[in-house]
């Protein structure tokens, strides 16, 4: 009766500590909409509503919500709040609208602003700093969330009056001198964000989800709505967090205390030994491990590290075969033995380095297959630590009974019991080079061997969808990144005197005249012209030296010799000469006293 009496009078006090130094939590919500002078923004003003009835229902003291404000509401409002936050240890400050960064500031745009000019945005615009500021009165925790990291129109059309004054994209990074404060972008500096598709952007529908779950850090939370974001918009944002808080978790809604105290995960002890088991990695270790607990769900990853391990050995060995039979080979060369026993060694040599590259091989495998399977159990991990919270929470108001199995004990259950999966890293090679044939990456077949082809087309994707992905192996993250590409990510490549048509390449056709030009465009085919060339005149001087240096030739000289048969011109090469010739008769006078004289 006086232990019972002891105990009652504990948890009396506890109360009474625990109402007196309740945490205040204020929050202003911001959401600008409807600008006056660039296209009106959809889902600010839906944004602001959502994350406001979130922190209101999460039991924070003071939370006000306003959409579409102007410059001097901006600025009251921010002023008001800053009054409100001296009384307070938690200051949120949620904002949903356009911003702008000049010169590494960054602002916040109100509806009315005009942003004619660079200038204008000290005038028109709210600073980041002036938030900063409105929540430095908070004693434990200051925390702004900026959704303002939209491709901003004003910055494409203001006139800059400096040349030297740059405009960034998208926000830029802060680092905040206060201690815990934290300030999360809905996309890393020097990035935008999208807006979605939806009533709410991917950023905002997160931060409800993620944020008042009680008890969990907001590193922790802010984590989580990274990777939802990463993963509902193809892995192009990524929201970040700048900032520092201390060593103890810092959450924005208080875990519910658990009056009948915490229940342990029946499975916790056979994960403790296992990642013990998985730090050694040694298959002594392994072995253990599977005469503890020989069945279950650890039990079937243990054997999963056990292949690998065996794997590993396995090519090991070959890899010494193989450098022994090399070492034979080359000795026998080397003492010159005979053609039989040389091409004995050769052939054992080329029989042990293919055994050596298909160990290499089914290593690989194997170790692509343990990695498969521990994403799989952090994720089962994950989720069966989460409903066990939530279980724990529901008992404080609502106990359950023997009758019923709760949400939380169905999958810690199904995590005890679970079999190993069943989709190997063969299955997972081939699914994910189906979807680099969808999106245009690979050209080869979905074979599930992962080879260079392969590697090179994950290579691609990385390129082209703005990945980090290792190529070496096929991982599960890859592939939950190409199924979320709806179409074609990797450009299509044609050959000369082809051309894309949707999906495909088809040949080029030209009408009649033109001809495919080097472009691979059509191009007319031009008509030949002479073309008119400079006589060299070398080659013209040259011939007429040789001309001049050549000795005269024996040409008729237009003469006529008459004789008593008549007239007729001098025979080419021949002469008349006058007077008579020495052995001859006496020049005939009919012929004029002359002579025809040929060479």
């Amino acid at each position: 009766m006086g232990a019972l009496r002891w105990v009652t009078l504990f948890f009396s006090i506890w109360l009474m500590c625990g109402s007196a130094h309740a945490e205040r939590r204020v929050a202003l919500v911001i959401g600008n909409s409807a600008y006056k002078n660039v296209a009106k923004l959809t889902n600010p003003a839906n944004d602001a509503a959502l994350v406001g009835g979130m922190l209101k229902n999460a039991g924070f003291d003071w939370v006000d919500i306003k959409t579409d404000l102007k410059a001097s509401e901006m600025r009251k409002a921010l002023r008001d709040f800053g009054g409100r936050a001296r009384e307070a240890d938690v200051a949120v400050i949620y904002y949903a609208g356009h911003g702008i960064e000049l010169d590494g500031t960054n602002y916040l745009i109100p509806t009315d602003a005009t942003l004619e000019t660079d200038s204008d945005v000290l005038d028109e615009t709210v600073a980041l700093d002036r938030a900063l500021f409105a929540v430095e009165p908070a004693k434990q925790l200051r925390l702004i969330i900026l959704d303002a990291c939209r491709d901003n129109p004003f910055s494409r059309t203001m006139r800059r009056t400096m040349a030297s004054r740059a405009i960034g994209r998208g926000l830029a990074k802060v680092e905040p001198t206060s201690p815990n404060t934290m300030i999360a972008f809905a996309a890393k500096a020097g990035s935008t964000a999208s807006d979605g598709d939806f009533k709410n952007s991917p950023f905002a529908s997160s931060l409800v989800e993620r944020l008042p779950t009680p008890g969990l850090d907001l590193r922790k939370a802010f984590g989580f709505v990274r990777d939802d974001v990463l993963k509902n918009t193809g892995y192009k944002q990524e929201p970040y967090v700048y900032g520092s808080l201390g060593g103890d978790d810092v959450p924005l809604v208080a875990g519910k205390p658990v009056v009948t105290g915490p229940q342990a995960n029946p499975q916790e002890a056979v994960r403790r030994d296992y990642e013990l088991a998985l730090q050694l990695a040694t298959r002594d270790a392994w072995e253990a491990f599977l005469t503890q607990y020989p069945d279950g769900f650890y039990a079937n990853l243990a054997r999963g590290q056990l292949n690998k391990i065996g794997a590993e050995e396995a090519r090991a060995t070959a890899e010494q075969k193989a450098k022994a039979a090399e070492q034979e080979k080359t000795r026998l060369i080397a003492e010159r033995a005979q053609k039989a026993e040389q091409e004995k060694a050769t052939a054992a040599a080329r029989a042990a380095e293919e055994a050596r590259i298909a160990a290499e091989k089914k290593r690989d495998i194997e170790q692509a297959r343990a990695e498969a399977a521990e994403q799989q159990r952090k994720v089962a991990e994950a989720a069966a630590a989460k409903a066990l919270a939530e279980k724990q929470a529901q008992q404080v108001t609502k106990p359950t009974t023997d009758r019923q199995m709760s949400e939380a004990e169905q999958k810690v259950a199904a995590l005890s019991s679970a079999p190993a999966s069943t989709f190997s890293a063969v299955d997972l090679t081939k699914s994910v080079q189906s979807e680099l044939r969808r999106v245009g990456c690979l050209a080869a077949a979905a074979d599930g061997d992962w080879n260079a082809g392969s590697q090179r087309s994950l290579l691609l994707f990385n390129k082209y969808a703005g990945t980090q992905f290792d190529v070496k192996l096929a991982s599960v993250d890859a592939l939950d990144a190409l199924k979320a590409k709806p179409g074609r990510v990797c450009p299509l490549v044609c050959t000369f005197g082809f051309k894309v048509d949707g999906d495909q390449c088809v040949k080029v056709t030209c009408r009649a005249g033109y001809r495919v030009g080097d472009d691979n465009e059509c191009e007319k085919i031009q008509e030949k012209k002479p073309v008119a060339t400079r006589e060299d005149s070398r080659r013209r001087d040259s011939e007429r030296k040789q001309s001049d240096a050549a000795p005269p030739k024996q040409e008729a000289p237009g003469q006529i010799y008459c004789s008593s048969a008549g007239c007729r011109p001098v025979q080419k090469g021949c002469r008349l000469v006058s007077g008579a010739i020495p052995g001859r008769i006496s020049p005939n006078v009919a012929t004029g006293g002359n002579y025809e004289v040929c060479n």
